[in-house]
């Protein structure tokens, strides 16, 4: 199976990066928020820890219900910000949902929305990658841990369903 991601490395763009590839399943979405635990604090960044576990958890949960076999996770992070991608090769857009009061799920998005600086999900030829941006910084627009295709520049609401 290929899952693709940018063509340019990541390396390059950013300080401290960590990747895996995981399986569809409860135990990847643990491994997954895992990763997070683990690096985050090595890179200064124990602070971001909760909010991007809790983004990680919930992109991986989406490609266990929706996405297909396996995904991947990416991480860049400097300490002070940290952006995250979950690939998958599952087809369709994530979408936020309209959801009740007793509604026992559906508000995934709208978490990964109150949490991140900013987020949204770029289509590709085998799939899609959900991306996501936490940090305690106000980041320039040309910081070394943001891409140009990852704009900041709306921040009073998350580019759901902006496609760049």
């Amino acid at each position: 199976m290929v899952l693709p991601f940018v063509m340019e490395p990541l390396e390059a763009a950013s300080p401290r990066t960590a990747e895996c590839l995981l399986p569809a399943t409860g135990p990847g979405v643990a491994a997954a928020r895992a990763l997070v635990r683990r690096e985050l604090p090595l890179w200064g960044a124990r602070s971001l820890v909760d909010d991007c576990e809790l983004i990680v958890g919930e992109l991986a949960a989406n490609v266990v219900r929706h996405g297909g076999s396996a995904f991947t996770l990416r991480l860049a992070g400097d300490g002070r910000l940290v952006r995250g991608e979950v690939f998958d090769p599952g087809e369709g857009v994530p979408r936020p949902r309209a959801c009740g009061p007793d509604a026992t799920g559906g508000r995934g998005l709208l978490i990964v929305g109150g949490l991140a600086l900013d987020w949204g999900v770029r289509p590709g030829r085998y799939g899609k990658t959900v991306w996501f941006v936490v940090g305690d910084a106000d980041p320039a627009p040309g910081h070394p841990v943001l891409r140009d295709r990852f704009p900041l520049a709306d921040r009073t609401r998350p580019r759901a369903l902006g496609l760049p």
